[in-house]
């Protein structure tokens, strides 16, 4: 056979195959396996759905994984859910949770912050979790915002020339709160997602432990942890090159973006990344 062939055939073999490190437990390295990613991960546009009391509510991976860094800087400052839904129907109303870089003025961001109203530097807001750290921070110097209506609590944070606005995310942000938070098992899901190797398995559980503290992968997290941990990592999937999640006998895969029984059933959470390939 020419030699143009054997190359062929080799390039061919290469992009078929993905080196997976699967990691259990507090960032550990179990195994490595070799897999074919499946065909029907390339079909049609990047997607993820949130199911809430039948209603669906769609979002790109983008929007997905900003949501995420948002209900992360809520957890790591010991917020309730609530404060969660507040973060994220402002962020909707803002920009439609993307990470603008023009706005209003000086506006940008995911919440719209303006550098000459003392929220940061252009480079500091245009870091989505130091926007939302910066908007949690806001919110809980307000008197009372436990209880407030989220509309009216986010105007008193964004001050916008028409606060009532907010009020109608309220329903999209309760559903995708719920879910990121893990009170809702299972409800984000991601599909057709374009995978290349980004970060290594090490990598990926040094973030997620620090969005969401060490115990996110440790053996014996609870139900709702478990699942705000699941949901963090299917929200970053196509950024990371996460391939499979699993929890509570539950599993993800990036070719089917659903979530089917199989998987770890013992109370932790588990997950794959696209490996590099060996240079040839």
């Amino acid at each position: 056979m020419p030699r143009s062939g054997r190359v062929q055939r080799s390039v061919s073999r290469r992009r078929r195959l993905r080196l997976l490190a699967l990691v259990i437990a507090c960032g550990v390295i179990a195994t490595i396996v070799v897999v074919t990613l499946p065909r029907s991960s390339h079909r049609g546009p990047a997607a993820c759905t949130v199911t809430a009391a039948g209603v669906d509510y769609a979002l790109t991976p983008d929007q997905a994984e900003n949501a995420a860094i948002i209900a992360a800087a809520a957890h790591r400052l010991s917020l309730p859910d609530h404060a969660v839904t507040i973060g994220l129907a402002a962020a909707l109303q803002e920009s439609k949770l993307r990470n603008l870089p023009y706005g209003d003025r000086d506006s940008l961001g995911l919440f719209q912050q303006r550098p000459s109203q003392g929220w940061g530097s252009k480079a500091q807001i245009a870091q989505p979790d130091y926007a939302a750290t910066a908007f949690f921070n806001a919110m809980r110097k307000i008197s009372g915002w436990q209880t407030l209506d989220v509309a009216d609590i986010v105007q008193r944070v964004q001050r916008s020339a028409d606060g009532s606005a907010y009020a109608q995310w309220d329903g999209e942000a309760r559903a995708y709160a719920a879910a990121l938070t893990g009170e809702t098992p299972a409800a984000l899901r991601c599909s057709n997602l374009l995978l290349r190797h980004v970060l290594s398995a090490e990598q990926v559980s040094d973030q997620i432990q620090e969005a969401l503290g060490v115990s996110a992968l440790r053996p014996g997290i609870t139900t709702a942890a478990g699942w705000q941990a699941a949901s963090y990592l299917v929200a970053r999937a196509q950024s990371d090159g996460i391939t499979t999640v699993s929890f509570a006998g539950k599993t993800w895969t990036a070719g089917s973006g659903a979530w089917r029984p199989g998987g770890d059933a013992t109370g932790r959470v588990t997950f794959a990344v696209v490996a590099q390939l060996p240079a040839r």
